[in-house]
């Protein structure tokens, strides 16, 4: 077939079947994304003609004789491969001006299809846009690009660059289609891995005949349980592997839940081991599954494991004590005072169950990763993970394998949440590099993504609250049920901080916490943004709402009254001792602007008068690193044109990038376009834990500022001594070192270089205050959000726009996750939402611009005084948006999401009470 890509010429064969996206990605154009192949995210939107097209949904076959254009055509001709253009058409220069994006995978088919609306397209964006979504930024920035309203600043221009909203380095190539993700690379020889999962909940694998897939033309190798290494690990990664039970095996002769892998076929296409895993004859003999959690502990519960297979160790770390119950992955215990005596103190105490339902990542980029052998014989992983380094150490533990022969590196990751704080892709990758020498690719499918990935751990918390007439709180009590499923990867992290700042964030003289995480034979939960306190904070928050109301009392003012200040001591239980200290203080003033803000804001008019108007708030803390260690070491050296800032942090949408270039330049007195950035990638540093947690900034970033710091001071001591001044009289200014006797230019200066390092504590503490006006219809159960505030306190903010995005992005999808996002299952415990089509994700008609505040503080343990505010956004949203139904409506929902029919039928169960009540 002829056609005409980017102004080129094509001429090239399309496949019986293929799309449009999976060939123009065959010839190099890589901004042609894949998100969902069913036409449901529009990351693979390209021009046809001039119009808008989903290019997973149509033939290729079709584009015969026509124009196509992609992102990396959009401002003129190109060929593939190249860098950004040195032009932009005007909506992605509209884009790189509204910061439109933050990981980016879903910008390109974003501006393709902004770039075909007409004027009165654009004036109705919810329904422009219906077709394309964003899990990162909450839209808002994205209606500023289309509307033309962005101001972000050059990186060049922008000296002392600490609080000012400099682009996204990578911010060009991202508009422009050219940023590499990681599998938008061209590799000769590549082979395809693709997965036959188990149809059952729990099975034990009895044969495997491979004899037929081997016979499919193009199938290499086929891999069962007995071809891996029998060796236990986490799927979850830490710094210390101990954190995560080591219960899960490359390829497992047990399976334990529907979707879990049973083989890997390895062919020299992608439809050659699709058809080599359908001739895959599997035998099974069916075991009992346990699909309720509830039941785990009973001593007739079925076991999810053998309590044998969970004896062995990770290579190098101490195992974790076995629990006493074999399907007890997990538990917290811990008290201070004695609750007893503090719910008789109570004039008032609220007790009810809190319901979290599970919650896809979705991330517009799906879990993968590509493999080879480098000139050296090492393994290579390109991957898409939030955790390169600890990924290479889980490698080389099941491999055998040193530190030396391992390489892990990651292009722009689209997207994580915590999702890709796991090894899922990795460990099949490099055992099929390592036995075939090939190079080896593997990304999962949407449906693959839903069914065989991790989501949020469903927990259902009992809240026991008692307080005093005045409001002091006497008891709080937390009885939490964890659903880990069927392997425990990130089990006891989830548990034990969702068991803690949601009530350290509170004095109380008495505390009671017991909570266990369950394995069932479910799809495996995981590491998800809040990492466990969305789930309490909902229990916690609805809890001192209802006390509030019961009390007669203002809920600012119940909060203001119980709040943890400076001096007191940061503890929820005796679980653990804490190295976290007040490094700042800014709940009083995010309670303050929030209060004021939600008086002043009228937000948007009721819908009409048969809805009921109703406001809500709730308030998080959260410590700004993880406990017991996290790692970054950073390596910066001077260089011609600037300076060169190896870092090991993966970006994702976390923003690190940007912060890091401000952070360095502001410490070297230049600007940011001065910094080349290299990082996520082990060969790059010494060691990095990882981008969790949001520890980009205030551990990356505090290795980053020491590097940067020793760097400058080196540079003025080198030029006073060449001067003969004093040092201290010298001062780094750009590109030249002033001092006494004349400036210094650096270029006259020997080669110099700095590393650091940071270890991730003392740890600090960060808060954020969400609320909330509503309007909800008492006859169909629909909300509509009329107003949306939240107040943070982020320290220093480095970059206002882009923190401004991460917090409106965290509202954004934690809404979803209230309003209806919802994992279903069969009877058998297969998994029925598969698509983005079933699986509701706010699209841009849902989604609320939220007015974000930001606290004045400094923090003393943050680089440059900042915290982190990528994670915590979303976890006040669920409670503030309950509190603010149960002001309305006077129902009290007490489980996500408040789909339509759960909020009618508690507001007629309210109603009726309330008429019991009267009569």
């Amino acid at each position: 077939m002829r056609l005409t890509v980017n102004g080129q010429a094509q001429e090239a064969t399309a496949r019986p079947g293929q799309c449009l996206r999976t060939f123009l990605r065959e010839l190099g154009w890589f901004g042609v994304k894949k998100g969902c192949d069913a036409g449901d995210c529009g990351a693979c939107t390209v021009h046809l003609d001039g119009e808008a097209v989903h290019a997973c949904l149509l033939p290729a076959f079709r584009a015969e004789g026509r124009a196509v254009t992609t992102i990396e055509g959009l401002a003129g001709p190109c060929r593939p491969g190249g860098g950004p253009p040195e032009l932009f058409h005007p909506m992605q220069d509209a884009f790189l001006d509204a910061q439109g994006f933050q990981c980016g995978f879903c910008t390109p088919g974003l501006i393709m299809t902004a770039a075909a609306l007409d004027q009165g397209q654009r004036r109705d964006l919810g329904t422009a846009l219906k077709g394309n979504l964003c899990r990162c930024t909450g839209y808002r920035a994205i209606r500023d690009a289309v509307a033309g309203t962005g101001h972000a600043e050059a990186p060049q221009a922008c000296r002392a660059p600490v609080g000012r909203d400099v682009r996204a380095p990578a911010g060009a190539a991202v508009v422009s289609g050219t940023a590499p993700y990681t599998l938008d690379v061209a590799m000769p020889g590549l082979l395809h891995l693709k997965v036959l999962r188990a149809p059952h909940a729990h099975a034990r694998i009895v044969a495997i005949d491979r004899a037929a897939a081997l016979a499919v033309p193009g199938v290499v190798a086929v891999y069962t349980h007995a071809d891996v290494p029998q060796r236990r690990f986490s799927t979850g990664r830490h710094e210390n592997p101990a954190d995560d039970a080591p219960d899960t095996l490359i390829l497992d002769s047990i399976v334990r839940f529907v979707g879990q892998r049973v083989a890997a076929v390895l062919a020299e296409s992608e439809a050659a081991a699709e058809a080599g895993v359908a001739a895959l004859v599997v035998t099974y003999e069916i075991r009992p599954a346990l699909l309720d959690p509830d039941a785990a502990l009973r001593p007739d519960a079925p076991l999810v494991h053998d309590p044998a297979d969970r004896a062995s160790p990770p290579p190098g770390a101490d195992a974790p004590p076995l629990s006493a119950h074999p399907n007890l992955a997990a538990e917290a215990h811990g008290a201070i005072g004695d609750v007893a005596v503090g719910f008789a103190q109570a004039d008032l105490i609220h007790e009810a169950d809190y319901v979290s339902q599970r919650v896809q990542h979705a991330a517009l980029e799906t879990h993968g990763a590509l493999g080879w052998r480098d000139a050296e014989g090492r393994l290579v992983v390109r991957s898409s993970t939030q955790v390169p380094f600890l990924t290479r150490d889980a490698l080389c533990a099941l491999f055998d394998l040193d530190r030396t022969a391992v390489r892990v590196l990651c292009g722009r990751v689209g997207g994580g949440f915590g999702g890709k704080q796991e090894m899922l892709t990795e460990d099949l990758v490099a055992l099929a590099v390592l036995r075939t020498g090939r190079p080896v690719r593997w990304d999962l499918t949407r449906q693959e993504q839903f069914t065989a990935t991790t989501t949020r751990h469903p927990m259902r918390v009992r809240v026991k609250m008692g307080a005093r007439a005045d409001g002091t709180l006497t008891a709080i009590q937390l009885t939490v049920l964890s659903d880990t499923g069927a392997y425990a990867n990130h089990a006891g992290g989830v548990l034990h901080h969702g068991c803690n700042e949601c009530i350290a964030a509170y004095t109380c003289p008495n505390k009671r916490v017991d909570g266990v995480s369950v394995y069932t034979n479910t799809l495996p939960a995981g590491a998800f943004r809040g990492y466990g306190l969305s789930q309490t904070i909902f229990a916690v928050e609805s809890a001192l709402d209802e006390l509030a109301r019961g009390l007669g009392l203002d809920p600012f003012a119940m909060r203001r009254r119980n709040a943890v200040r400076p001096g007191d001591p940061l503890v929820a239980t005796s679980l653990e001792p804490h190295d976290v200290q007040y490094g700042s203080y800014g709940l009083d003033q995010c309670l303050d602007l929030a209060q004021a803000a939600l008086a002043e804001d009228s937000g948007a008019p009721p819908p009409g008068p048969d809805w009921l108007i109703g406001e809500g708030m709730a308030m998080a803390m959260i410590d700004t690193i993880p406990p017991r260690g996290h790692f970054a070491h950073a390596h910066l050296r001077r260089e011609p044109d600037g300076y060169a800032l190896a870092i090991g942090t993966a970006e994702f949408g976390n923003g690190t990038s940007t912060v890091h270039t401000q952070i360095a330049a502001q410490a070297l007195s230049t600007t940011p376009d001065r910094i080349r950035l290299i990082q996520a990638d082990t060969d790059a540093v010494a060691h990095d834990t990882g981008a969790y947690g949001s520890t980009g900034t205030v551990v990356a970033g505090q290795a980053n500022f020491r590097a940067a710091t020793a760097l400058a001071g080196a540079l003025t001591r080198a030029a006073a001594e060449r001067m003969g001044v004093d040092p201290d009289a010298c001062r780094l200014s750009g590109e030249v070192v002033e001092t006494p006797a004349g400036p210094v230019p650096l270029s006259s200066l020997a080669p110099m270089e700095a590393r650091a390092e940071a270890d991730g504590s003392p740890r600090s503490v960060a808060f954020n205050v969400q609320a909330f006006r509503v309007a909800v219809h008492p006859g169909t159960g629909e909300v509509r959000i009329l107003a949306s505030i939240q107040a943070v306190d982020a320290g220093v903010v480095i970059n206002p726009m882009q923190c401004r995005g991460q917090v409106e992005g965290g509202v954004a999808q934690a809404l979803g996750a209230a309003l209806y996002e919802d994992y279903r299952f069969d009877a058998a415990g297969g998994v029925l939402t598969q698509t983005f089509r079933n699986y509701h994700i706010p699209a841009c008609a849902d989604v609320p611009d939220t007015r974000v505040l930001f606290a004045d503080t400094h923090d003393r343990i943050g680089p440059l005084g900042a915290k982190s505010m990528s994670e915590s956004p979303y976890n006040p949203v669920a409670p503030a948006l309950a509190n603010a139904i149960r002001d309305a409506t006077g129902a009290r929902l007490t489980a996500t999401p408040f789909a339509p029919d759960r909020i009618f039928r508690a507001v007629m169960a309210a109603v009726a009470e309330r008429e019991g009540s009267a009569t």
